[in-house]
């Protein structure tokens, strides 16, 4: 009798337990759907590359129709500021993706296309070998590139970053944790200076963003097709409640 109990606590295990205070919150209620799953309704984007197919937001870049530089759909229903931000998303490998946040449309200086974004970046990669994943913080358009990666702890000070711990997840859990070639879930909190990215239900990045001038505070929602080789990425179940 012994074993087969065992055997069963064994089978029934989840593959990747998570450590104490790194779930993400429960969903709160009064979330704001973004997209309506039938067409782009409240977004701007190229027509060529942006679309709906099955019921989801599709971007695709070919090399028959290829991206002039870096080109987002933009939310036009208002900024993200202080912030509960949920999704789910795929991709292929070839090129990465993301999603903007607190960011600025640039429409000034000759732009590469009507669609430029710069600002914070929740990362977005077919791929589970860290650090080149999803969910670390890239500083779109600015200067300070890989801001807090999968795994840090981050503080960012006038002086730079600081990195305060570095084992959120480490390579072995984050394979465990992320669906190469499906769907994954994203849950972004912004609350002040304080970030927070979850990936299917864990913390897997923390940043404090103290920087005087490079810090920001409220911004445009955006997601991203990147310039270069031909890649597609997907969105769905997109959703958010302003923090008061």
């Amino acid at each position: 009798m012994s074993r087969i109990i065992l055997f069963v606590i064994v089978f029934l295990a989840p593959s990747f337990v998570l450590a104490e205070g790194t779930a993400a919150p429960p969903e709160s209620p009064g979330m704001q759907p973004l997209f309506n799953g039938k067409d782009l309704a409240g977004w701007d984007g190229d027509p060529r590359l942006w679309s709906v197919k099955d019921g989801v937001i599709r971007g695709e870049t070919t090399a028959e129709n290829p991206a002039k530089g870096n080109t987002f759909i933009i939310w036009n229903g208002g900024t993200t500021k202080d912030f509960e931000l949920r999704l789910s998303f795929r991709s292929n490998a070839t090129n990465n993706s993301g999603i903007q946040y607190r960011s600025k449309h640039i429409t000034e200086g000759n732009p590469s296309n009507k669609w430029v974004v710069r600002g914070y970046q929740h990362e977005i990669r077919n791929e589970n070998k860290l650090p080149n994943v999803s969910g670390f913080i890239y500083d779109e358009g600015g200067k300070r590139g890989r801001v807090c990666l999968v795994g840090e702890q981050v503080t960012w000070e006038k002086e730079g970053k600081k990195v305060v711990k570095s084992d959120l997840i480490d390579q072995a859990g984050f394979e465990k944790l992320f669906k190469l070639d499906d769907w994954n879930d994203v849950v972004i909190i912004s609350k002040g200076s304080h970030i927070q990215h979850y990936l299917n239900n864990a913390l897997i990045m923390d940043f404090t963003d103290n920087h005087p001038e490079l810090a920001r505070s409220e911004g445009i929602l955006a997601l991203q097709l990147h310039a270069g080789k031909p890649m597609w990425v997907e969105f769905k179940n997109i959703r958010l409640r302003e923090l008061k």
